[in-house]
């Protein structure tokens, strides 16, 4: 019962988060100074009456909420007014419909716009994801076996290396070295695939997905091979470590029944974190690549001053951030008992 109180106690808790992400994300472009309408259209020839009609299509001439006078006067208008018409709550009222607004580039609802986007970026984080997990607990598990050997000093220096290049950096030497190679170097598919066999178009995207998945993977992998490492070390000190030693038991048994999943607390918050996180963290992978996912929407969202799809992007990466750090929860009372909540 204490257990089922806790969990409901942290999802009360997201809930609220999620709430007040969702005020601070409408109010994040709307005290921007400059006119919203005009924002991602740079055409001095622009007449005041197509900004005006602008405006109005987006929603701009109402007031942002009843009444803040500190606000952007220019998105303000008139306070008196009901505040069910206000731009406040029929934002609200949109994303409880799953609308996020329309794009002042595309002209497109943003929903429709990072749905395309979003399942491409999962793609490429979820091959990047398992293989630099599945490489860095193998290697932070043998380092810390090997504790204080050369193998050991080894694969700490590679992943301090692996951790510390930058993302960007990497992605054009491993952009050069693929050139040379024949792997392609931007997009997702070559052009007319789709009329191609299914095994054919699956292949021309793993073909395209090489490099971008290879350089997240060498980002990534870096991390959780230091974090395993150092938590295994620590638990493979612990008392009934020594106890299983002198119980005859192999040095697999030990690993897999006692010190695993103790070791495990630590990189499953990072991993967590980093799953909410890399959704935009992709941005500079996609953006070297061209691929087409919501890292890529993002930076040139932010080149178009297309606030729609900003603030469409960041309530969704804000809503990965706090589900995945709930899931990271949950997942520490499966790992170790011992964890409680007050």
């Amino acid at each position: 019962m204490n257990l089922t109180r806790a969990i409901l106690r942290k999802a009360a808790w997201s809930v609220f988060t999620i709430l007040f992400v969702i005020i601070l994300n409408f109010f994040l472009f709307r005290v921007l100074p400059g006119d919203p309408a005009r924002a991602g259209i740079r055409d001095p020839r622009l007449k005041k009456e197509a900004v005006e009609m602008l405006r109005v299509r987006f929603g701009l001439d109402k007031p942002v909420i009843n009444c803040f006078e500190s606000l952007n006067p220019i998105t303000l208008g008139d306070c008196n007014v009901n505040p069910l018409d206000t731009q406040f709550f029929i934002y609200v009222r949109n994303l409880t419909q799953g609308e996020l607004g329309i794009s002042y580039h595309t002209n497109r609802p943003v929903a429709d716009v990072l749905a395309e986007r979003l399942w491409n970026t999962v793609l490429l984080i979820g091959a990047g994801q398992i293989l630099s997990i599945i490489i860095g607990v193998a290697l932070g598990v043998f380092a810390a076996w090997k504790a204080r050997t050369y193998l050991d000093y080894g694969a700490v220096a590679a992943s301090l290396v692996a951790w510390s290049l930058p993302t960007f950096w990497l992605g054009i030497i491993l952009l050069f070295w693929g050139s040379s190679n024949g792997f392609p170097l931007a997009g997702k598919a070559t052009p007319g695939m789709s009329s191609m066999p299914l095994l054919q178009q699956w292949g021309d995207i793993a073909r395209h997905m090489f490099l971008p998945t290879l350089t997240y993977t060498i980002v990534y992998l870096g991390e959780y091979t230091l974090i395993m490492r150092s938590s295994l070390v620590d638990v493979l000190s612990e008392d009934y470590i020594l106890t299983a030693k002198a119980k005859g038991l192999s040095a697999f048994q030990i690993l897999k029944d006692h010190a695993l999943k103790n070791a495990m607390l630590p990189l499953v918050t990072v991993i967590a974190i980093n799953l909410g996180f890399t959704v935009a963290g992709a941005i500079q992978i996609e953006a070297v690549f061209s691929w087409p996912g919501l890292g890529s929407a993002i930076y040139e969202a932010v080149g178009r001053r297309d606030f729609p799809i900003l603030q469409g992007a960041f309530l969704l990466i804000a809503i990965a951030v706090i589900i995945a750090n709930f899931l990271a929860d949950l997942t520490y009372h499966w790992l170790d008992p011992r964890v409680q909540v007050e």
